[in-house]
Formats: structure tokens, sequence, C-alpha cells
């Protein structure tokens, strides 16, 4: 039933899910460095992680970071994602200026998407869509929980909330406390995917438990998985060459 959203070369929702390596670095420097080491392995999309730049406080030292990295990747779709510390990221900052960033990030012209977190409150992720879909910029609306998994009802109701209120990508990652945790991540995947879905949506069960969520994607219905390049932006990342391999192969066996 879901749908395909293209960016730039990439199309989400077809064949293998795409790999989304993440940036994690401090400094401007780091993240170049980052950023020049990630042209060898190739992903399909990058992530910046502003949450763990020192400078993001800083809507200039952003803006000419997000320059930076996009000089150095000008072909590879840039997720722009401030992950709350509430949600598993690294600070926690005003909702107004978590507002002022996505939009400035929207508004770069070096950013193809932005994520948006769900429980930000209606209101502001309806706004960030709006000014993001303005500048011709795709938003992800997610939610992560870093204490367990919710019901397999509850995390399609978030899914479906996150495609109502406009996200182009709907987006859940959930952390297991047992194999059956996962199952039921697997199973929300598949029903949104075949009863409710109108675009591609991301899933993922965390940690070492979770890891086949991260490589089953084209069976359940996850058109997005992420990888890790050396440091993991969350708990269960695989590098990339692995996850290529196992995507491929099961590819190959469908």
């Amino acid at each position: 039933m879901s749908g395909t959203v293209t960016v730039r070369q990439v199309t989400l929702g077809e064949d293998i899910p795409k790999i989304c390596v993440p940036l994690v670095g401090a400094t401007a420097a780091e993240l170049i460095a980052e950023a020049e080491a990630l042209k060898e392995l190739a992903p399909d999309l990058v992530e910046w992680r502003s949450d763990f730049f020192a400078e993001v406080e800083d809507l200039t030292a952003v803006q000419e970071t997000l320059s930076a990295i996009s000089s150095v990747l000008p072909d590879i779709p840039l997720i722009f994602t401030f992950r709350s510390e509430e949600e598993g990221g690294e600070r926690a900052i005003a909702k107004e200026y978590y507002i002022r960033l996505n939009q400035a990030a929207a508004e770069s012209g070096c950013v193809d998407i932005i994520d948006v977190e769900l429980f930000k409150g209606e209101d502001i992720v309806r706004e960030l869509i709006a000014a993001a879909h303005a500048c011709g910029v795709f938003v992800i609306v997610s939610n992560h929980d870093f204490h367990g998994t919710p019901s397999q009802e509850e995390m399609i109701s978030r899914l479906r909330k996150a495609q109502e209120l406009g996200g182009d990508l709907p987006k859940i990652a959930v952390m297991p406390q047992h194999a059956g945790d996962v199952l039921t991540l697997l199973a929300a995947t598949n029903t949104m995917r075949e009863q409710y879905a109108d675009r591609p949506i991301i899933t993922m069960s965390m940690g070492g438990e979770g890891v086949i969520s991260r490589l089953a994607g084209e069976i359940f219905g996850s058109a997005l998985t992420f990888g890790a390049a050396h440091k993991p932006s969350a708990p269960g990342q695989v590098a990339v060459a692995e996850l290529r391999s196992v995507l491929a192969l099961l590819h190959r066996n469908l």
C-alpha cells in the first residue's frame, strides 16, 4: 500500500532499504573529517546529528557547518536532525530554539530532509512541516523510545499520526526488553505498510536484540536503515559494509 519518496537520486520505499550513516562530530573539523571518510562508504543518505555538535546553539555556526558538510558531500542527500535529550539525544534545548534551528536548516539550501519529533506537539510539527515543504525539504516525523517497546497498536497509532500530520517519512525506534518486543515492532511495521501507509515508513528495534529489524526492512516494510561508519548514533547500528552485504543477500532471495 505504501508509496515512494524520491530525494534527489534516492528513492525510498522500493527495493532494498536505503542506508543512512550519521555524522556525530562535536566540532566542525571533526564533522568535515567524518564527511570526507564517508565518501568511501558511499551511503545512500547522510544524517547530521546536530545534538552532538558543541556549537549547536549558535545558528551561524550551524549554518556554516551545514554548508561545509554539503560541500564535502554534494551528491548525497543530507538529513538534519537535532535529537532531544528526552528521545535519546545528547542535550536539551528550548522548544522555541528547536523550531528556529530546524527552520534555519530547512532554509539553508544544504539540507534535503529535516527530522521533527512527533511528541514536540501537533502545532510545532505542522509548523515545521509547512516551513520545510515551502523550501522543498522533506520531513521525517519521528518518535524514539529508549525505555521499552509500546504495544503494536500504540506504535501503529504513532506512525499513523506522523502520517496524518503530513510527515513524508513516519519513523519509530524502540528499545526491546526481550525478543518478543522485536517481533512486536516487526508486526507493527508490516501492519502499517499493508493497511495504513501511503508513503514510506522507517522503523527499528534498537540494541543487540533488535539488529534483525535493521536488516529485514525489505521483508516487513521499513524503507531506511541506519548504519555506523565509526561511532554509532544509536544502539545496535551495524557497520555499513556488513549492512549492505546482508541487505543484498536478503534482496537476492526474495
